[in-house]
């Protein structure tokens, strides 16, 4: 099973959100975490709910909820699932 770091940038994130989307999100991610595995990720992947981002130097992967995007990478060696970032779909993909 994975585990779910937050990074320091994601924490900033959510003080921007509303609390009832902070719920859905933080539920959703932990049901991701809860269900993840590689045959998971390939059915999210044929689907589009997660996409792999290109054109980066570290493999970064978006999460579709709702209008916002999470950013997350995953790292293997430890089993966990680094939040890199929370943002709503208009900002999501400015640097």
């Amino acid at each position: 099973m994975y585990s779910v770091v937050y990074k320091k940038t994601a924490i900033k994130d959510f003080k921007r959100i509303d609390k009832a989307n902070i719920k859905f999100i933080t539920d959703s991610i932990l049901e991701f975490t809860n269900n993840f595995s590689f045959e998971y990720e390939q059915e999210l992947l044929k689907t589009g709910k997660i996409k792999k981002l290109q054109g980066l130097n570290e493999e970064l992967y978006r999460l579709k909820l709702r209008t916002y995007r999470v950013i997350y990478k995953k790292e293997e060696d430890r089993l966990i699932i680094l939040v890199v970032a929370v943002k709503s779909r208009e900002n999501s993909y400015k640097k």
